[in-house]
């Protein structure tokens, strides 16, 4: 495992702050029973923000016929809906919901060539708000592989507010690569030619890069 770029600057504030901390509980703080109180919170904080940018080694799924998941979290969404900013018609949404706890790098579901993307500043409803997909900070990013369209959303959350996007109109693409990184938890969604085959059901956990959300 290892510890994903999104997440240097974040660790080593976290390291000089519990340094700090440290010092202060050792040569300040005059009773042992408070250090022991200050150190503990201030320790497990700083193994979330370094466990939170972990990116561990994975087997990838492979496979032109599939769509893989492009994050890990919870399936909160599958519905046919509309698709207002690029398709302007019915899509299968299927959306996943990444908690604090997950891996937050967001990957490729096939090959292909992003033939849209588009940055909208927004609100920070939860994640899991019918119209946070429309109406948060958001990113959309639409993949050609010839074949097929598909359009990825990666929106911010309540708590999630810095959305990285890391391709752009006319770049090509490999399933399972990156393709952005949502910090400290929120959604992305896919949407799916309707009809399309789904493998999966609502709260399902899905592992990016692995699992197979649906078959074209």
């Amino acid at each position: 495992m290892t510890i994903h770029r999104e997440g240097y600057p974040y660790i080593l504030i976290a390291t000089a702050l519990l340094a700090i901390i440290g010092y202060v509980c050792i040569n300040v703080v005059p009773w042992l029973w408070l250090s022991i109180l200050i150190a503990i919170p201030a320790f497990l904080l700083w193994l979330w923000v370094v466990a939170f940018f972990r990116l561990p080694a994975r087997q990838f799924v492979f496979d032109p016929k599939k769509i893989i998941a492009p994050a890990d979290g919870k399936i909160v969404v599958i519905e046919e809906a509309d698709e207002p900013e690029y398709f302007k018609a019915k899509r299968l949404q299927v959306s996943i919901f990444m908690s604090p706890l997950n891996v937050h790098v967001n990957r490729c579901p096939m090959n292909g060539t992003v033939c849209y993307q588009k940055y909208h500043p927004g609100k920070y409803l939860v994640a899991w708000h019918p119209k946070s997909s429309t109406l948060n900070e958001r990113t959309t990013v639409v993949i050609d592989n010839g074949n097929l369209k598909i359009l990825l959303r990666q929106i911010a959350g309540a708590v999630a507010r810095r959305i990285a996007c890391y391709v752009k109109q006319g770049d090509a693409v490999q399933q399972n690569g990156e393709f952005g990184f949502i910090r400290f938890g929120s959604r992305v969604d896919i949407f799916l030619p309707p009809g399309t085959k789904v493998n999966v059901n609502i709260g399902d956990i899905v592992k990016g890069g692995i699992t197979v959300i649906a078959e074209v």
